[in-house]
């Protein structure tokens, strides 16, 4: 593993006890009772996606490094799969506060993250 991958496997690990911390922090959040239920039901939501779409970040890693991309296409993926991640978790946060904003950028999150699944797709199939 080098270049790319190597780098965004990292973050995606540095960024998973980010995660870990997050639902320590809602535990506390229900305690106190301080989120109103749509506030409870986006932060579960983007808590649960950012955990969940960083393993499968992990796992589209793997598959990335062992597919026929060259370097550029291998970037394209990373960043597709580092910005998908993060705009379709963090998109359910900024919901708390604008809903409409925030789901725009749930959506655009979900595309970026199939698209970074059809260019690794791509690479595995074709190349």
């Amino acid at each position: 593993m080098h270049g790319p991958v190597q780098l965004f496997t990292v973050i995606a690990l540095v960024s998973l006890p980010t995660v870990m911390y997050g639902g320590y922090a809602l535990m506390g959040l229900l305690k106190r009772e301080v989120l109103n239920d749509q506030q409870k039901s986006f932060f579960r939501a983007g808590h649960a996606h950012a955990g969940v779409l960083l393993v499968l970040a992990l796992v589209a890693l793997q598959v990335l490094d062992r597919s026929g991309l060259g370097d550029t296409g291998r970037w394209v993926a990373c960043f597709l799969l580092l910005f998908g991640v993060l705009a379709q978790s963090g998109g359910f946060f900024l919901a708390m506060l604008r809903t409409r904003v925030g789901m725009a950028i749930t959506t655009a999150g979900a595309v970026l993250l199939g698209a970074a699944m059809l260019l690794t797709a791509y690479g595995v199939a074709f190349l």
